[in-house]
């Protein structure tokens, strides 16, 4: 070996070698019955293994998801919160530093976006129960989490959907118009994409807790919105199925929540898009998050929801 050799940092482990370290702790000795490839995953690959008296599903990571702000330390006790909730799924094995979480196989139907609009009520009683439910371990802010991606994204030259850089402006006014009566903080899953939610006929249950951290319900509702394309009759609907009642400001709140949203995630498809191993198409997401998010910005409507989303609500006892 020589020496440029032995100075040569050892390959991350792939896919591959993730799931075998995963299947020699799960079966010891053993080969499992069936392992299946599920699809879905954007920062990961999901199996689901099945061996006598074992139906689980192995999540494996990429290197790449720290650049998204994944910490898989804070996803493991987060998912295992959930699960004492009721709302994810019973955490099986944890493989610190290696991007291994195995969680028990939930049976039901993975959502489409129709199907979030079709069950608003149900999907809003999990949320509720999920943030009522144990701490979890870390924060999630969504404007400094896009900080960070915007950081990422103009040191390494990524491409951005043209005018992405000239609605900054706009953009921080929504932030401080959010900062000014912030909503207390409760776990949330952040990453409410209609692919995150099945069900099995009862409950409805809420999984990859990749992004959960403790955030204002607001945001989880405005994003669940926003990533299932849902209109504003959906929007005023969920928001009162959650908080049992409607106002200006709440709506206004969860709008802009889902906004900001947007607008951050657009950065999330343009990394994911320069570096991501997973084969989808991430341009296409960064866009798709972003042209609703620039309507919006550059609307005249924005001055009404930021005055509103800044107020104080009298039904909230404030």
């Amino acid at each position: 070996m020589t020496e440029e050799q032995r100075a040569r940092p050892a390959p991350a482990p792939g896919p591959a070698d993730q799931l075998a370290t995963a299947l020699a702790r799960l079966c010891p000795g053993a080969r499992p019955s069936e392992v299946t490839e599920l699809p879905g995953g954007l920062t990961n690959h999901n199996y689901r293994v099945r061996a006598p008296g074992l139906d689980v599903v192995v999540r494996v990571s990429s290197p790449s998801s720290a650049l998204l702000a994944v910490d898989h330390e804070h996803e493991w006790l987060n998912s295992v919160a959930a699960a004492e909730a009721g709302v994810g799924a019973p955490v099986v094995d944890y493989v610190p530093g290696a991007g291994i979480l195995v969680v028990e196989f939930l049976p039901g139907r993975t959502y489409a976006a129709a199907d979030v609009g079709a069950n608003l009520r149900r999907v809003a009683a999990s949320l509720r129960r999920l943030h009522a439910g144990p701490a979890f371990a870390s924060r999630f802010d969504m404007f400094d989490i896009r900080r960070r991606y915007a950081a990422i994204v103009r040191e390494r030259g990524l491409a951005v959907p043209e005018g992405y850089w000239d609605l900054e402006e706009p953009a921080g006014r929504v932030e401080r118009a959010l900062h000014v009566h912030p909503d207390p903080l409760v776990p949330c899953h952040n990453d409410l994409l209609a692919a995150n939610f099945l069900d099995d006929g009862g409950d409805v249950r809420i999984i990859d807790y990749e992004y959960s951290g403790t955030n204002e319900s607001a945001f989880e509702l405005g994003n669940l919105v926003c990533e299932s394309q849902l209109g504003h009759d959906h929007l005023v609907e969920l928001v009162e199925a959650y908080h049992g009642r409607v106002s200006h400001r709440l709506l206004a709140r969860t709008q802009l929540w889902g906004l900001a949203g947007q607008y951050a995630w657009t950065l999330w498809g343009v990394i994911q898009h320069g570096v991501s191993d997973v084969d989808a198409d991430f341009w296409a997401f960064a866009t798709e998050r972003f042209e609703p998010a620039a309507s919006l910005l550059t609307s005249t409507r924005l001055d009404a929801l930021v005055e509103a989303a800044a107020g104080d609500d009298p039904g909230e006892g404030r």
